[in-house]
């Protein structure tokens, strides 16, 4: 008989490579003020999301909540992130996806303006995401208009998701990334290769011709 798998255990795991994760991202100044939010799967009908209004350099155990997937907070009289549907859609849409992490950075900011998709091509770290074999292939990660209705939102990435996935991310215009994989050590991975080829695409727009 297997082990009975300690939910309190596995939820303390999911919180502590989350704070990690802060941590790393703050450093690079991805996360400024209380921007972004973070949430990891805990089963196949619950997640840990980060809680409104924390800075994510400075997350702890005490910053999470437990959330059903249609967003609604299972903790009575706790508020979790703004775009917690933006993180339930996912997992409703694809139950290996374990973890998803949203950050502000500068470069994917200035990227996601004024167009309907970004374009990688040419760089190593492509392979990262999934279905890229070769440095060669072209990636185009979605841009979304920046709605501040969630739901509405919410409906339109789930209509594009099921037309044609995504390389594991997709872009708000002026607001920023959303990146997933099967735990969290995927997910920042995708987000940190994101992110430096982002940096790349801006210096390469700033370079004198």
């Amino acid at each position: 008989m297997e082990p009975a798998i300690n939910s309190s255990a596995v939820q303390t795991a999911r919180a502590d490579e989350l704070v990690a994760a802060g941590r790393r991202f703050d450093a690079r100044g991805w996360v400024p003020a209380t921007g972004g939010n973070f949430s990891a799967r805990l089963g196949a009908d619950r997640m840990l999301i980060t809680v409104s209004g924390v800075h994510k350099g400075e997350l702890g155990r005490e910053h999470f909540l437990v959330a059903d997937l249609n967003g609604q907070p299972l903790e009575p009289g706790r508020k979790s992130s703004y775009e917690t549907g933006l993180h339930a859609q996912l997992y409703r849409f694809d139950p290996s996806i374990g973890a998803v992490l949203h950050v502000h950075s500068v470069a994917n900011t200035v990227l996601s303006r004024g167009v309907s998709c970004v374009k990688l091509q040419g760089y190593e770290l492509l392979k990262i995401l999934p279905g890229i074999s070769e440095p060669a292939d072209v990636v185009e990660v979605p841009v979304f208009g920046n709605d501040q209705d969630i739901a509405r939102l919410s409906r339109e990435v789930d209509a594009h998701m099921h037309q044609r996935v995504p390389p594991a991310a997709y872009l708000i215009a002026g607001h920023g990334l959303y990146a997933w994989g099967a735990d969290v050590a995927q997910a920042r991975h995708r987000v940190e290769a994101l992110e430096f080829m982002f940096e790349c695409e801006l210096w390469n727009q700033r370079r004198p011709a």
